[in-house]
């Protein structure tokens, strides 16, 4: 459990910072501050994934929460507007808890009333309750519906053609669709409700001004509701059809199933718990199969995220027919002999510009298979596929993505960046990475070999012998061409004559993963290398600080955070590999794995930050690390689980 005192809570700084997530299991979300302010375009009670995984839309914005006791009138809600904050709801909180969803207790001269939110698995759903604590009071609630219907990314201003007319049956009222977006039904044991129809004007979204994009939004209150709270207050917010009746059925229904996930992790103590809860947070459904939403709350879903994170949020939490799943779903997909990059909302075919994706679903299929023994699934047709993914990387596939005469994968064309350092100013590439990546030659190489351990298991010995010699020669080449002994590390890029000296986390990944493409005296020195210049408490920084390229700082607006993104900004996911190629290279004695364990400390605390329960995609660079980009990323959860769980087994 997760809990936040009334110091924090009425420290409006605090806990308008602290944020909390509810997900459903297809895309959509609930979001908000433990404040009650939505301080991003991103919050809302109800953000449905009209076309799950995507497509998410925020249907309903929020509430403006009033209670009446004795007569007197106080406001459990809190806004943020342009120039004030009003209504002040959070003065009244108590406590703040995730127990295991959000749970608000508020005091009002000494009457606790308690507000609680959760999201059924599976639909488009949220249920909301009030209830009154500690005594038999004269109380009563009135409940003012925001709606927002946009999407997520963006924001909505008034306009004259906004639906007015609703729809009330007994116990629900239906508001119709609008712009593309589906009807919401909020099913409620109100009293009594009474038409308002008016507008919310210029509510001040922070973070979002921070991030230098438009910050403020009108949305549409079309009634109220009234509540007696002789009994708790309960909404069903929902694009299906719900009386209010249900929320008990809907609730036992998913405490049983956390319940279920959480055992199924087997958790030794509160971190184990909290993190299988954030795994579970990202895994969705596409199709027939999983995937996994990269990251809350901008992100979709990404192929080399979801390869990255898949063992850690899976294997790692004893869910391993979730990344079965996952797997084939992602063979439907395969195309040219690549995975795609990424799935868009507003596009039918997804984006294959990664070069790194593909290679990651090797060493995914690995770690299950190794884990389960479940050869069964790639034997046949799907090793065939991937005996085909490496002919078209042998041959050539888009994207200049073709192994070279010294048996090394070269990538790239001017403009793009198809490695995980992708960001983009327009046309411009932050971290032009053309040509051959250190990181591409180790999981090509490690591609490779697990082919080559297929084949053998297989008793496919052509095949077995072919990916060995593939493998052999890449190694010999990378040996030859990647080590800069002027440094005692690696280049992070090759390209013709030209050599990248950048002191990068890439390289570690010639260390860390299964099969090591780099042993011995150099992987030591690499380790050494990165650990000295690029270890924070929080992750891996993405550039050493003495670099006249480094930037320690991620602010300002799009263009300062998209040229500091790969430039000396930490980011968290990379501790695993980190982890990885420090016990390679020290061994797994006592006083390595204690060192090993105190790299996570970090990151453990910052469960209990930022976004409560969960892991911030990236801190900055400098000192003391503040959290930034995503506040729930699924390779920083996935990563951060497999290597803690790795070093619990040692």
């Amino acid at each position: 459990m997760v809990s936040v005192s009334r110091s924090r809570c009425i420290d409006l700084a605090e806990s308008e910072r602290l944020e909390w997530l509810e997900t459903n299991g297809i895309g959509g979300y609930a979001s908000g501050t433990v404040s009650g302010i939505r301080s991003r375009r991103y919050h809302g009670l109800l953000v449905a994934a009209t076309r799950p995984p995507l497509g998410r839309a925020v249907l309903l914005s929020g509430f403006e929460e009033t209670v009446s006791i004795g007569g007197k009138k106080f406001a459990l809600s809190t806004a943020r507007y342009e120039k004030a904050v009003s209504p002040e709801g959070y003065k009244f909180l108590k406590d703040f808890r995730l127990d295991p969803y959000p749970i608000w207790t508020f005091s009002i001269d000494g009457i606790e009333i308690e507000r609680r939110i959760f999201m059924p698995h599976g639909e488009n759903t949220a249920v909301m309750s009030w209830a009154v604590l500690n005594a038999n009071t004269d109380a009563s609630l009135e409940l003012i519906p925001m709606l927002a219907y946009r999407d997520h990314h963006h924001l909505r201003h008034e306009t004259a053609n906004f639906p007015y007319d609703y729809q009330v049956d007994i116990g629900t009222v239906r508001f119709a669709g609008f712009d593309g977006f589906p009807a919401l039904n909020l099913a409620c044991n109100a009293a009594k409700i009474d038409e308002l129809g008016v507008w919310y004007r210029d509510f001040a979204y922070t973070i979002e001004k921070e991030r230098g994009f438009d910050f403020t939004e009108d949305v549409f209150a079309p009634c109220t509701f009234g509540f007696d709270l002789a009994k708790p207050a309960v909404v069903i917010a929902s694009t299906e059809k719900h009386t209010f009746e249900d929320a008990a059925e809907l609730e036992q229904n998913e405490l049983k199933r956390r319940k279920q996930v959480l055992a199924l992790s087997e958790p030794k103590d509160e971190t184990d718990e909290l993190i299988a809860a954030a795994a579970d947070q990202v895994i969705v459904a596409r199709g027939k199969g999983k995937t996994v939403i990269a990251g809350y709350h901008w992100f979709d879903d990404w192929g080399r995220d979801t390869m990255i994170a898949l063992p850690g949020l899976t294997i790692a939490n004893g869910r391993p027919e979730i990344a079965r799943e996952i797997i084939l779903e992602y063979f439907n997909y395969i195309s040219q002999g690549m995975l795609p990059n990424r799935f868009t909302s507003g596009n039918e075919t997804p984006d294959y510009n990664t070069v790194d994706g593909t290679l990651w679903f090797f060493e995914a299929i690995r770690a299950y298979t190794q884990a389960t023994g479940d050869l069964d699934l790639i034997k046949g047709d799907l090793f065939l596929k991937l005996v085909n993914v490496i002919r078209w990387h042998l041959e050539g596939t888009r994207y200049g993505i073709r192994v070279d005469d010294d048996g090394l994968l070269a990538a790239g064309v001017p403009g793009e960046n198809l490695t995980w350092m992708d960001a983009k100013i327009g046309d411009k590439v932050i971290t032009p990475r053309l040509g051959k990546a250190v990181e591409i030659q180790a999981l090509w190489y490690n591609a490779l070999r697990v082919m080559e351990s297929f084949a053998e298991r297989f008793d496919e010995d052509r095949t077995r012998t072919r990916f060995s010699d593939l493998a052999s020669r890449a190694k010999e080449s990378f040996e030859e061409k990647f080590w800069n002994a002027e440094l005692g590390c690696l280049y992070d890029v090759i390209n013709g004559e030209t050599k990248d000296a950048s002191v990068r986390p890439n390289q570690i990944f010639a260390v860390s993963l299964f099969y090591p493409i780099l042993k011995g005296e150099r992987a030591c020195a690499v380790v050494d290398r990165v650990e000295k210049d690029l270890l924070t408490p929080k992750g891996l920084r993405t550039l050493a600080p003495y670099d006249p390229k480094y930037i320690g700082k991620y602010v300002g607006g799009p263009v300062e955070r998209d040229s500091a993104y790969h430039q000396g900004t930490v980011w968290a996911w990379l501790i695993g590999p980190f982890i990885d190629a420090y016990l390679r290279v020290h061994g797994d004695e006592g006083d390595v794995i204690e060192s090993a364990r105190k790299m996570l400390t970090g990151l453990e605390e910052h469960l209990q930050d930022t976004m409560l329960g969960s892991l911030s995609e990236i801190f900055d660079g400098d000192a003391p690390h503040a959290a930034k980009g995503a506040a729930a990323q699924a390779w920083s959860i996935g990563e951060f689980n497999r290597v803690r769980r790795k070093l619990r087994s040692r």
